[in-house]
């Protein structure tokens, strides 16, 4: 199948030349495909209410605060152990319930996500809304948010029901123009969810194409050592007091998005070590998870990785994405894939100089941003992942030439498969 850029190209080599009447001019603003963003773990701001709540007595009874990633409202009256607490999602071990169902906020606690759908939603993405802006684009109108809670995995809290209707409002808002969906870090793997949940004449429909940007598809060796270190939302700093590292441990164990994000023994197998216990001198790859936890006893937490780890599937032929793919990665760069821990308590203090690395963008190694390569075997739709060496995780979305690339790629027609 010809890729319809490639045409674009030769023929716009032509036209100098007179050999094809009429020169190419680049679509208008107006023609453009209405984008839709899915941020990174916890790149949405959300708004947490507590009203009357008793699970955590030394914190406030009432009160609100918000979560994400660089807050600058940060909470004066509940404390980050506090926020951990009551951010705790509680657990029922009911058999008989689907597995999305037995999970529940706190008592008395509610959590919804701010200005749902605008880009004040997840503000670290400025640069990219500029440059779209650039180029003709209006925030809120053909620049939509796609935020999610980070705790969540996207068969809970509505995602999927939401998340269309808000992509089939920017079609129908934008003279029925097919969406480009862009995704950094988690983001693709609840655009990808959400593409293997719905029709293929329904993504024919509404979908141009999906930029994932160091998609995190078969999850990272770090997200494992969270579950006995923590690490705080706000800054994405390590804590440095037991009682937080405990709450805060404890928070990303109850969270399904959790093992969903840590990596799939499918895709790593035993390529990296994310635990090493020098209580025992025992090392876990991940594809030891199971007896990680059976070790750690920790009984519901591989209840719960059973079920979520790999959840979002992408690497068979049956969950390609099948829509035109523009990933972008980086590379070259030492990153954290997990830690020498002293045991296997839950609250441990995070040393620094404990920390194992291979490869990758510093935040995610080369195996997570490597494996989305899956999709070369994708029939007819077009598939390119462009390396960008040196420039790091989060830093990514910002950067000139992938935002001018992403400009490019707007522009492209899409691939017509039979």
């Amino acid at each position: 199948m010809l890729d319809g850029r490639w045409i674009h190209g030769v023929l716009t080599a032509l036209v100098p030349l007179g050999l094809f009447a009429g020169p190419l001019e680049p679509p208008s603003p107006q023609a453009m495909p209405p984008v839709v963003l899915f941020p990174a773990f916890h790149f949405t701001k959300l708004q947490v209410t507590v009203r009357g709540q008793t699970t955590a007595s030394e914190c406030p009874r009432s009160g609100a605060f918000q979560d994400w990633f660089r807050n600058d409202r940060p909470s004066r009256t509940f404390s980050q152990v506090c926020q951990d607490r009551l951010l705790t999602l509680r657990y029922r071990d009911d058999p008989s319930l689907p597995m999305p169902a037995r999970f529940s906020e706190q008592s008395g606690v509610t959590v919804q996500i701010i200005d749902y759908g605008r880009t004040d939603s997840s503000p670290y993405y400025e640069a990219l809304y500029r440059r779209l802006e650039a180029a003709g684009y209006v925030r809120d109108k053909n620049i939509r948010v796609a935020g999610y809670d980070a705790r969540l995995t996207p068969d809970m809290g509505g995602f999927l029901q939401r998340t269309r209707g808000l992509i089939e409002d920017a079609y129908h808002d934008n003279g029925n123009r097919p969406v480009h969906l862009v995704g950094h870090s988690n983001g693709p793997l609840y655009a990808q969810y959400l593409l293997t949940h719905t029709s293929q004449a329904w993504r024919d429909k509404y979908i141009h194409g999906f930029t994932p940007i160091a998609g995190n598809m078969p999850g990272q060796g770090l997200l494992y050592p969270f579950m006995f270190t923590g690490q705080n939302i706000q800054d994405f700093s390590y804590p440095t007091t037991r009682e937080n590292a405990r709450s805060s441990a404890q928070m990303y164990q109850s969270a399904p998005s959790t093992y969903m994000s840590a990596a799939d023994p499918a895709i790593f197998g035993d390529r990296e070590v994310v635990i090493r216990d020098f209580s025992t001198n025992r090392s876990y790859t991940p594809r030891d998870y199971p007896r990680l936890f059976a070790d750690a006893r920790l009984r519901t937490v591989g209840e719960i990785a059973a079920y979520y780890t790999g959840f979002v599937r992408f690497a068979d032929p049956k969950s390609f994405p099948k829509v035109d793919v523009y990933a972008e990665k980086g590379s070259g760069l030492p990153t954290v894939v997990g830690a020498r821990l002293a045991n296997l308590s839950t609250g441990q203090i995070a040393d620094p100089s404990g920390f194992l690395q291979r490869d990758g963008d510093g935040n995610q190694e080369d195996i997570t941003n490597d494996a989305i390569l899956a999709w070369r075997a994708m029939r007819c739709h077009h598939f390119s992942l462009t390396d960008n060496p040196g420039v790091n995780h989060v830093a990514l979305p910002g950067d000139p030439a992938l935002l001018d690339r992403l400009v490019a790629n707007l522009s492209s027609p899409r691939t017509r498969c039979p």
